[in-house]
């Protein structure tokens, strides 16, 4: 399963982007009012959930200074990667956006497509709380 969001326009450098994504603990400012537990295991990975949803572990599998941060499940069961896009437009401008990638049965991609699609909108639309 392949899902991707629109494209973000930055008032931030490439890499303020990269350096901002490739430190975990910043994914908490990134994530929905519907968060209901938020923990950083360790500098790769961390453990979230949503209200009504289980807990997910992502773990930091590959960063690209300064354009491409990848994170993905630290369990095999339920393979997938969440990987960041971040393209320069100016010294001080840049474009970033999400990209996820999964192997899930058809039952199960049904199942989880909107509400991945939900929380990768609103992890590209809180890329403005980058910096702050």
């Amino acid at each position: 399963m392949h899902l991707e969001t629109d494209k973000k326009v930055l008032n931030k450098s490439k890499k303020e982007v990269f350096n901002f994504l490739t430190e975990v603990n910043n994914f908490e400012k990134l994530m929905p009012d519907n968060i209901a537990k938020f923990e950083v295991l360790d500098e790769e990975t961390f453990r979230f959930a949503l209200s009504g949803m289980p807990e997910i572990v992502l773990q930091k599998k590959e960063a690209i200074p300064h354009s491409k941060v990848v994170l993905g499940a630290a369990s095999s069961k339920l393979p997938f990667t969440l990987t960041a896009n971040i393209i320069e437009i100016s010294a001080d401008t840049s474009e970033v956006d999400l990209s996820f990638e999964g192997e899930f049965n058809s039952m199960m991609a049904m199942m989880i497509k909107g509400p991945i699609t939900k929380f990768m909108g609103t992890l590209i639309q809180n890329m403005d709380k980058i910096g702050q």
